[in-house]
Order: C-alpha cells, then sequence, then structure tokens
C-alpha cells in the first residue's frame, strides 16, 4: 500500500468489491496482497462453515501475480480485475474438479469452462475455487455426500439455506467479495437471505447459460452474490448479455435456444 498504514486481513476481506477494484486500479493495493487476505480467511475461518469446497491457492496466487504485471505493465484490464471469486460447484470448471455434490461425479474434471466462468475470467476475475452445493443443487439446504455439510456463519448448529449455500457462506465470512451461483426455486435468494448477503435472480436469458444443468430447465438462471446490492450489480454487469456464439452452440446440440431477454 502507498502511504500510511496497511488495512488488516479482516479489513480487506470485508470491503466492498466496489471498493477493492478501485484499490487496484489506484495501486492502493495489490492484486496479491488482496489474494493473500482472502486466502488467509478461508484457511482461518472455512473449517468451521465448510463452504469452500476445492481451494486453489497456489494457482490464484499465480493469477493474482500475473494480474498485477498486467496493471503495471499498461494493459488494458476487466471490470473485476484481481477480484478472487469462486463458483458454485455445479459449474463447470476447465481442469477443476466439479463434483455436482454428487458421489457420481467425485473425481470429474471438465474440459471446459462454462459460460459464466468464462466471462467472469474475461472480466479479470481470479478463480480461488468451488463453494459447496447440495447434490445437483436439489435442496433448500447445502449438504452432500462427498463434502457434507455447509453451516450457517451465525450458528453452525443452523442450515444456510440452498442450494447456493456454499457462495453466501463464504461472502458472509468475507472468504469472497463476489461469488456466483443458480437459482431454479430460489437457489441464490433463500441462501443470500439466510446468511445476510445479496443473491440476484436475473431474468431468464440475461446470463446466458452454456452448457449447464439449469439450463436445461426453463425456469433456471445464473447469477451474481455479492455482500451490498452495488457489488452485486457489478457483478452482474459482467457476466449478462447476449453471447453471439449462444444459437450456433444450442442448434450444434440440439436444444432450444434461449434468447438473452431485455434486449
Amino acid at each position: 500500500m502507498r502511504g500510511g498504514l496497511s488495512p488488516s486481513i479482516t479489513e480487506i476481506c470485508f470491503m466492498t468489491a466496489i471498493e477493492l477494484t478501485r484499490r487496484i486500479r489506484d495501486r492502493d493495493l495489490s492484486v496479491r496482497e488482496i489474494m493473500e487476505a482472502h486466502l488467509a480467511q478461508i484457511e482461518r475461518v472455512n473449517p468451521r462453515v465448510n463452504a469452500v469446497v476445492t481451494l486453489l491457492a497456489e494457482r490464484a496466487m499465480d493469477h493474482a501475480a500475473a494480474a498485477d504485471e498486467a496493471l503495471v505493465g499498461g494493459k488494458q484490464i476487466g471490470l473485476l480485475h484481481g477480484l478472487p471469486v469462486a463458483h458454485k460447484d455445479l459449474h463447470l470448471t476447465k481442469g477443476i474438479r466439479t463434483t455436482f455434490g454428487s458421489p457420481i461425479f467425485k473425481d470429474f474434471v471438465p474440459d471446459q469452462d462454462e459460460l459464466i466462468v468464462e466471462r467472469l475470467k474475461q472480466a479479470g476475475a481470479i478463480t480461488i475455487g468451488k463453494t459447496n452445493t447440495p447434490e445437483f443443487g436439489l435442496g433448500s439446504q447445502t449438504y452432500n455426500e462427498v463434502f457434507g455439510e455447509t453451516r450457517n456463519p451465525y450458528d453452525t448448529t443452523k442450515t444456510c439455506g440452498g442450494s447456493s449455500g456454499g457462495a453466501a457462506v463464504a461472502l458472509a465470512c468475507g472468504m469472497l467479495p463476489i461469488a456466483d451461483g443458480s437459482d431454479l426455486g430460489g437457489s441464490l435468494r433463500n441462501p443470500a437471505s439466510f446468511c445476510n448477503v445479496v443473491g440476484f435472480r436475473p431474468s431468464s436469458g440475461r446470463v446466458p447459460t452454456w452448457p449447464s444443468l439449469a439450463g436445461w430447465f426453463l425456469l433456471g438462471v445464473q447469477g451474481p452474490m455479492a455482500r451490498p446490492v452495488q457489488d452485486t450489480a457489478l457483478m452482474l454487469s459482467a457476466v449478462a448479455g447476449p453471447d453471439p456464439a449462444l444459437t450456433h452452440r444450442h442448434q450444434r446440440a440440439g436444444k432450444p435456444v434461449q434468447a438473452p431477454s431485455g434486449t
């Protein structure tokens, strides 16, 4: 940090995403400092709540160093440049285990990223790991036989809701500034309300899905989660909007096209 006292780990971890992006651009905080703080928070808090189920600490730090170098080199940066993010364990992540919360897929490693993951990367967010979900996202709680139960951050004897419970708990505990989730019957909104964060269900098609379990249901959507509304809106602006390749992707798979709404 340039001048003054450096903020503590707790202060960094509970800054808003908007504040973090401002400090990164102003060179007031490096991406490495921000990533180190969040990894330390995960190490300290996650064993008690079990929200982050796959952690990629070394990889995240490598990407944080590259993000700092890009900034110093004057390269064009994205809207979410340097922000740590974790993906719901229903969302495909290339080269990163994706279990869908099911013993059937406990060792499954996809060879592609889901579109929402791809867009977050393009916006400059750095994947730190995966967040817990009930098996195939089916449940208003967050428990599965692969990783066990995710606990409510305010009372660990209570449920955190579901199915994006791991994301909601990670946000509430300062382990992440933003996270993605999905919602068919309340899976973004329910855990957010249980954990005092914001989960926003977009209109169908606002955030295009490919490929996706949620996308096979007409009411299934993917969307952003954060602590304040402003951060949720920031993340939504990075993942929403039409995908020029979506029509071709769906037609090739023999699936009806999900047109972006409101465009």
